[in-house]
């Protein structure tokens, strides 16, 4: 009879339909394997400790984050579908492909969480050692570089780079940083565009030279390494990370998420991963982190505009 009682009153405490009431499914939208897992499961568990209900991370890759991205936007819009991931599905490929159902106007962005800071490598015996090296190399022959794929953020780095100098490389995309930073090692590249994290190991290992970030701030595990804007060339490229729901989740829903994405960017072991990872922990509010969806989807516009892509489908 007591523990009858005690369920009742229990239950009479919680609020009906209070959030979460099951546990919560994160989607990350690209294969296993990358930073991604480690912290997305780290802030998971934060997640757990804070909501009191599990996290479920699931991927779900393709389309460069867009089939993730697509499931996330179609779910139901209570907060237990959430979705980790680089801005890429959301402010770049809506502009290459009709009607991916993947733009801002989908989302109800939570908070910012790291930034994955792009670089530009060389391979350790290159005589270039700066930014200005690879602009003047360029002057005097073609050079050709590698990237994760066509438009992808590291090769419109480039771009801004191209457009910034005055000067003109032969872009050679693959899929994904590996295979084109051993490219590069290999000399077969002239250079590589790249997450800084992917190229960690090559680096540290002495068989790639990082010249150039495209941050606003310089690599906290490379601080010897200038931007690309202190090194006098204009080219700011953000690939920021961070938590999305689907559009039209109850504002009450969103303060919660935030505020443990607020405490699990905080928490000792989601920095201890990310620092593993050699990824920045970069908190945004919900509201500064909306208005840099919206800011760089429309810069993504006029770029792509200006390298002559057309939305296909």
């Amino acid at each position: 009879m007591r523990r009858a009682l005690l369920l009742a009153a229990l239950l009479a405490a919680t609020p009906a339909g209070a959030f979460p009431d099951r546990p919560i499914t994160m989607v990350l939208p690209y294969a296993p394997g990358s930073a991604s897992d480690s912290y997305g499961r780290a802030l998971g568990e934060h997640f757990l400790r804070v909501l009191g209900q599990p996290v479920v991370v699931v991927n779900r890759d393709g389309g460069s984050g867009v089939v993730g991205m697509r499931f996330t936007a179609l779910s139901a819009p209570d907060g237990h579908t959430i979705a980790l991931t680089p801005m890429t599905a959301v402010v770049v490929q809506p502009h290459l492909v009709r009607n991916t159902g993947t733009s801002p106007e989908n989302f109800a962005p939570i908070c910012g969480t790291n930034e994955n800071i792009l670089g530009l490598l060389v391979r350790s015996e290159s005589p270039i050692r700066d930014l200005a090296g690879v602009v003047a190399e360029a002057r005097r022959r073609p050079l050709t570089f590698g990237s994760p794929g066509p438009n992808s953020l590291p090769q419109l780095a480039i771009w801004r780079v191209q457009r910034a100098a005055g000067v003109e490389f032969t872009h050679v995309p693959f899929r994904g940083d590996p295979p084109h930073l051993n490219e590069t090692v290999a000399g077969r590249l002239d250079f590589s565009a790249a997450v800084v994290a992917s190229a960690t190991g090559l680096i540290e290992g002495g068989r790639l030279r990082l010249v150039a970030v495209f941050s606003a701030r310089r690599h906290p595990d490379y601080p010897d390494v200038p931007t690309a804007r202190e090194q006098g060339v204009d080219a700011e490229q953000l690939s920021q990370v961070g938590l999305y729901a689907p559009r039209g989740t109850p504002e009450a829903v969103l303060n919660q998420l935030e505020a443990a994405c607020r405490t699990g960017t905080e928490d000792p072991a989601f920095r201890r991963v990310a620092a593993a990872s050699r990824v920045p922990v970069n908190f945004l509010s919900r509201a500064d982190f909306t208005a840099m969806v919206a800011r760089e989807f429309e810069s993504y516009r006029v770029i792509l505009r200006s390298l002559g892509v057309e939305p296909e489908g």
